[in-house]
């Protein structure tokens, strides 16, 4: 189930968690990518909070809202480079985007894997995509005052598990929100010390949120998954061909 786009607004710019969420989240964005320069930029679901300083590098960004979800104008005060769509049918042409980022989208998708085969098809040779999900393991993913409460947990298992069935190579992870999920001025003052820490003592248990970063393996695996193909079930398999025989006369 997708959350309303204003509720994630709401959360991302205008409570203090939301704001302390959103940089913890972008710092580890940046480590992953220090530079895109260049590059075509695509962030799917709810990603805004982490495109602004992408969008200041790349030769190109869009935000892609799902339908479910809503959609907002974005970013304010500029054209508008946001997009309403259906998130297992990307207006986007194949193979045309750099980097891929996804925010507040696997989680919630109702075809999870159809939404993997467009994000598979969206990305270019030798790009990379950035998944972002609730950690079951952590604290974010029981605590339904944040967007991370919200659609299907994962664990790292888990989510390395369905990239390779969609033909993704898992390449390296992080973790992130390990401060509580709290408003008091207390953790939120304590943040970024409990941020250092918390990736300096693991790297997946304790965050709110899991990050993998993926690359496309091509050519795709024959028979993948992402390529699978039904087989026809045949009824009456082997009941239409005629029997040699005597011809039968009525008689008449």
């Amino acid at each position: 189930m997708h959350l309303d786009v204003q509720d994630l607004h709401n959360f991302y710019y205008k409570t203090r968690l939301g704001r302390a969420a959103q940089r913890a989240v972008r710092e580890q964005v940046a480590a992953f990518w220090p530079d895109v320069t260049g590059d075509t930029v695509l962030g799917l679901g709810f990603a805004v909070p982490l495109l602004r300083p992408l969008k200041r590098q790349a030769r190109r960004t869009i935000a892609l809202m799902p339908g479910a979800q809503g959609v907002m104008a974005w970013p304010p005060g500029e054209d508008n480079i946001s997009v309403l769509c259906d998130d297992t049918l990307l207006p986007i042409q194949t193979g045309f985007a750099d980097r891929l980022i996804l925010l507040h989208s696997l989680e919630t998708s109702e075809t999870p894997g159809n939404l993997l085969q467009e994000c598979y098809r969206v990305l270019g040779p030798g790009g990379r995509a950035l998944f972002i999900v609730p950690n079951r393991a952590g604290l974010w993913s029981r605590n339904d005052r944040t967007p991370f409460g919200f659609g299907r947990p994962f664990s790292l298992g888990q989510l390395e598990g369905q990239l390779r069935s969609y033909d993704f190579n898992p390449r390296g992870h992080a973790a992130a929100l390990y401060q509580p999920v709290s408003e008091k001025p207390f953790w939120l003052k304590s943040g970024n010390m409990i941020e250092r820490w918390g990736r300096s003592i693991t790297g997946r248990f304790a965050g709110g949120v899991l990050m993998v970063e993926a690359s496309k393996q091509v050519p795709a695996r024959a028979g993948g998954q992402g390529i699978r193909i039904a087989r026809p079930l045949r009824v009456l398999e082997g009941a239409g061909q005629p029997v040699p025989g005597r011809a039968r006369h009525s008689g008449v």
